[in-house]
């Protein structure tokens, strides 16, 4: 077995954490995918994707964390500050109930990489506001929408006093990320266990999102049991509702059975590795 990583218990090398995308998007704004599959033309605002997107913070997220305490699981919930903003007491009710509020951009509809560098600070500025303001404390974390940072992000959100930049896809641990304004830690965001490209996208029943899941925690060992991170990523839109839900408890219950998964979040991962 490899070198432990920094606060990893020794016997236990796949890092199972647990994240729920709180996904909002800002006027005139819609989600570009949903359950209809097919886009309407260019300049027509998708009133039924919006909609279908509102289902998260108004009772997906309330039914994960009931779930959530049930289980006795901790998450990181990637809010968007637009969420925050109209719904304030769900924010305070995520922190209140101990898990964690980390920023996921001002609303999934600005993408980082199409920003400039100062109206990019603006939008963490903002996020952070908002969050501070809601969940109580300044965010640790940040995840882009779409998972897309711009060449400027990192050092931006080093700047700003965040811990952890979770749009790394290149790595199976945490690393340092070191920038002109300070250093963070870089945590790999797995999209194996994801309900957008698994469910929406590839339009699989919710089963595939545990199948897939067994597949790798049941067959870890044969890879020789590395020390490696792995996400069970669920949208608050998506499975937020009755059959993502079951899937999600599926899958808590799968990692659960095997002795070499650690059940945990983001957050203790940063705190392990020093928080950059």
């Amino acid at each position: 077995m490899s070198h432990v990583p920094p606060g990893w218990p020794a016997d236990r090398p796949l890092a199972v954490s647990v994240a729920v995308m709180l996904e909002g998007w800002a006027a005139p704004d819609a989600p570009g995918i949903g359950p209809m599959g097919n886009p309407l033309k260019p300049g027509t605002v998708d009133l039924q994707a919006r909609s279908w997107a509102e289902y998260g913070a108004k009772v997906g997220a309330w039914r994960l964390l009931d779930l959530l305490d049930q289980e006795m699981v901790r998450a990181v919930f990637y809010t968007s500050g637009v969420v925050a903003e109209r719904y304030p007491d769900l924010a305070a009710a995520i922190a209140r109930r101990g898990h964690v509020v980390a920023a996921h951009g001002w609303s999934q509809g600005t993408l980082p990489a199409y920003l400039t560098e100062a109206a990019e600070a603006a939008d963490i500025a903002r996020c952070v506001d908002v969050l501070s303001r809601t969940a109580g404390t300044h965010p640790s974390g940040w995840l882009s929408p779409r998972c897309t940072p711009s060449a400027h992000t990192s050092r931006l959100l080093a700047q700003a006093g965040f811990r952890w930049h979770a749009d790394m896809f290149d790595s199976d641990l945490p690393y340092p990320i070191a920038t002109e304004a300070g250093s963070l830690l870089g945590v790999p965001f797995t999209m194996e266990v994801n309900d957008m490209p698994l469910y929406v996208r590839y339009g699989n029943e919710p089963d595939a999102f545990t199948r897939t899941l067994e597949k790798i925690v049941s067959g870890w060992p044969r890879l020789g049991s590395p020390f490696a991170c792995l996400d069970i990523t669920i949208h608050a839109h998506v499975f937020g509702r009755p059959y993502g839900a079951l899937a999600l408890l599926d899958s808590l219950a799968a990692v659960r059975r095997h002795a070499w998964c650690w059940l945990t979040d983001h957050a203790r991962l940063t705190e392990g590795f020093g928080g950059g």
